[in-house]
Order: structure tokens, then sequence, then C-alpha cells
């Protein structure tokens, strides 16, 4: 497979299960499905956890920048693997090694990159790091599981 430019949002919502409020991947800049993605989520103001977190200070909070790189990873397992319209889906199995290098505020394009470091059929692992014009917000380490 070669590497793949500019999903839009209609191709997103075809390979994820995901929907508003919890879909955090709004476009898919680059993938290469044997290695790689770069996604991107638009930081917006409306966003719901902004009401509460923090009132004054809103900050993206860490656990769902954590979820958006998760789910820039099951578009490039979908992909990598030919899942779509399969029916299965993409679980996170585990969270590793997550530490969280600078706040995300309303306005940020938040850059998501992941990709493998581990490959099979059932269970993947992989890397992802969360960016913002290169500064790095958040990077972690997870493994998912392909299920019906």
């Amino acid at each position: 497979m070669s590497e793949t430019t500019g999903f839009d949002h209609a191709r997103i919502l075809e390979l994820l299960p995901h929907r508003y409020p919890m879909l955090l991947v709004d476009r898919v800049v680059s993938l290469d499905p044997e290695n790689e993605i770069h996604a991107v989520k638009a930081v917006s103001f409306n966003e719901d956890f902004f009401q509460g977190h923090f009132p004054g200070r809103p900050i993206m909070p860490g656990v769902l920048q954590v979820e958006a790189l998760a789910q820039a990873a099951g578009i490039l397992a979908v992909e990598a693997l030919g899942l779509a319209g399969t029916g299965k889906l993409v679980y996170f199995m585990a969270i590793e090694n997550a530490k969280f290098r600078a706040p995300v505020e309303p306005g940020h394009l938040l850059n998501l990159r992941t990709g493998f470091v581990q490959k099979r059929k059932r269970v993947c692992k992989f890397w992802g790091k969360a960016d913002i014009d290169g500064k790095v917000t958040c990077e972690t380490e997870f493994t998912a599981m392909i299920a019906d």
C-alpha cells in the first residue's frame, strides 16, 4: 500500500464509529498504512469539556489528547489491516508512559502523529505524539485489540 494524503471528515466517519462529541479527529493529513498517520484535531472553544476544564483557563484534558491519538491509530489500523466495512472495532487495551508536556487551548491546531510499534492481526501496539507547531503536548505508547 502507498501513502495517502488528505482524508476529509466524511472518510473519517466511514472508518471510525465515534461521533460528536467523542470524535476527536477532524482531518487526516497523511497516512502510510504500513507505518504511521498524521491527523489533526482543530481545538475549538465550543468543545463540551471546556465548560468545566477549567472555567477561566480552558485546557484540553490530557486523557482526551490520548484518546485523539488512539482514534488516529484506529484509522491507521483499519486502513493497514483492511478492516473498513467489516464491523470490527479497535479497542484500547493499555496506555503506557503517558507524558503531558504543554497545555492545549482553544484555537490550537493539534497535530496527532502515531505509528506502529508492533502490528498483528488481533493486537497492535502504537507510539503516539501530539504537538502544536512542533511543540510536543503529549506522548505515549498504547496497545489496542481488534474485535467484533
